[in-house]
């Protein structure tokens, strides 16, 4: 069985990072796809996205990290193969569009199911957008710390302290 599991990624977060461990489980083929949209601003180019989604998906043999560009994400999961889209469910908002997008994606393609995944409560409030507007605040890398893989930590401390990126992966453990 073959799982995708998509989003901008802009940064990947210990949210991305805890579905990614459920859909290496889950699935004999799992794929993490940055969806790039050329409408769209991002803080992080989409290599640096696929730095650290690989650098975070290394450890399992059986995940593979792609993107995709202006395509429906149904599109793309059917043209690799896919038999499941996972996405990931915090609150009522993310269900309420979730179960629209599955809806639509039913009536492109009726041989991908979608698969619903509740977070744990500790990662409910976590999110991309989230991160990024902590960024900037007095020690807002303690605060960000808490919310990021490392490889994704020492990238922003880099990109948004200004300092550079081996410097910032030994600032961050000095500080442990």
């Amino acid at each position: 069985m073959k799982g995708i599991y998509a989003g901008s990624y802009d940064p990947p977060t210990n949210g991305h990072l805890w579905m990614i461990e459920q859909g290496a489980r889950l699935f004999t083929r799992f794929y993490v796809a940055i969806g790039q949209n050329s409408q769209k601003e991002y803080c992080f180019t989409l290599d640096e996205r696929l730095e650290m989604l690989e650098d975070l998906c290394a450890r399992f043999d059986n995940v593979e990290v792609v993107h995709f560009e202006n395509k429906f994400l149904v599109k793309y999961a059917e043209s690799i193969g896919a038999d499941y889209i996972l996405r990931g469910i915090r609150n009522e908002k993310d269900y309420t569009y979730e179960r629209g997008m599955r809806y639509v994606n039913g009536n492109m393609t009726d041989t991908i199911q979608t698969l619903f995944m509740m977070s744990p409560r500790y990662l409910v409030e976590v999110s991309s957008s989230l991160i990024k507007g902590l960024v900037g605040s007095d020690d807002w890398e303690q605060v960000v710390r808490e919310y990021v893989p490392d490889t994704v930590y020492y990238r922003m401390l880099s990109k948004f302290g200004g300092i550079n990126l081996n410097h910032a992966r030994k600032t961050a453990l000095e500080k442990i």
